[in-house]
C-alpha cells in the first residue's frame, strides 16, 4: 500500500530541532506513518509494536513524503521516501506476542 505524508512547515514538532535547521524528529515522523498504517489496517495500535527502524536522512519543513507499507500476518514493514525518491526511514511493526489483532469491530 502506498500513502502521501505531508510534513506541515509549522508542525509544532520544529520548534527547537535545531534552530537555524529545523529537521523532524524521528519520533514525530514514526508517528504520522503509525497513524497511516493504523487506519489502513483498522490496527487496535495497543496491540503493535516498532520491531526495527532505521532513520537515513532528515525530514525537513513542508517536506512531502511516501509511505509503502505491506502486512504479512504478524508483521508490517514500511519505507519512507522523499518526494525525489531518496529513502528517509525503514522498519518493521510486529505485532506484541506475534499474533496480529482483529480488526475494530470484528
Amino acid at each position: 500500500m502506498m500513502a502521501e505524508l505531508k510534513i506541515a512547515a509549522d508542525h509544532p514538532a520544529f520548534a527547537g530541532h535545531f534552530p537555524g535547521y529545523p529537521i523532524l524528529p524521528g519520533a514525530a515522523l514514526l508517528d504520522q506513518a503509525l497513524y497511516e498504517m493504523a487506519r489502513s489496517y483498522a490496527l487496535d495500535l495497543t496491540h503493535w509494536q516498532f520491531a526495527t527502524v532505521k532513520f537515513l536522512k532528515a525530514v525537513r519543513p513542508g517536506d512531502t513524503l511516501g509511505l509503502e507499507h505491506s502486512r504479512l500476518d504478524a508483521r508490517i514493514r514500511f519505507l519512507i521516501r522523499n518526494a525525489d525518491g531518496s529513502l528517509v526511514a525503514s522498519g518493521t511493526l510486529s505485532a506484541a506476542g506475534g499474533k496480529p489483532d482483529e480488526p475494530h469491530g470484528a
